[in-house]
């Protein structure tokens, strides 16, 4: 059983809109950062700052996660600071800190097993292939490309991030369309103390 089979019916009506909502929000950015030359990168990093800072603080309120929570909060911070000042440090940025980015992910899914460490992997090669694409583009056509293509690939990542939220949030609606199990009307609960008949109550 999934995590979303697990979620109770109410949470599910309230969840599938807000993930609807921001897998849509999600591509509208990605777009917007690709075709805008001139404000694309600081966008791009300013948002991502904020689904850094956003994170983070969730973590933050887990007890056992404090610090990397706050860890995750400031980077965010960071990051949305750094886009309000100009288009031409937020390039730079994008441009170490999405080979980084693909590198830490990557490295996370190598570290458990199943088909998530073969998802890690993949990532891995992509991380190598992208890494190698931007030195090769800075070398030959300036780093003020490579800063582009940064960007480009940055935009992507966030793209294929709200594909991910508009998959789950149709799963979410389906499953929220589900009836809900009808309770017997002769169910008195004389099973219940023994482990149960198997009807939902």
């Amino acid at each position: 059983m999934t995590a979303v089979e697990r979620t109770s019916p109410e949470q599910v009506r309230r969840a599938w809109p807000r993930w609807l909502a921001g897998g849509v929000a999600l591509l509208l950015v990605a777009a917007v950062a690709v075709f805008w030359a001139d404000g694309g990168a600081r966008l791009l990093l300013g948002v991502t700052g904020a689904l850094l800072a956003w994170r983070g603080g969730q973590l933050a309120a887990d007890h056992g996660r404090r610090a990397q929570g706050w860890a995750v909060a400031a980077a965010g911070v960071l990051a949305i600071a750094v886009a309000s000042l100009s288009a031409g440090l937020a390039s730079w940025v994008l441009l170490l800190a999405v080979p980084t980015g693909l590198l830490v992910g990557a490295l996370a899914l190598l570290g458990r097993g199943g088909a998530v460490r073969r998802s890690g992997q993949a990532a891995l090669v992509w991380w190598a292939l992208v890494t190698g694409l931007l030195v090769v583009t800075g070398l030959v056509a300036g780093w003020e490309r490579a800063a582009g293509g940064a960007t480009v690939v940055g935009a992507l990542g966030l793209g294929l991030l709200g594909v991910v939220l508009l998959v789950g949030s149709s799963s979410l609606r389906a499953i929220a369309a589900q009836p809900a199990p009808v309770r017997p009307a002769a169910c008195a609960g004389c099973a219940c103390g023994a482990g149960g008949c198997g009807i939902p109550r």
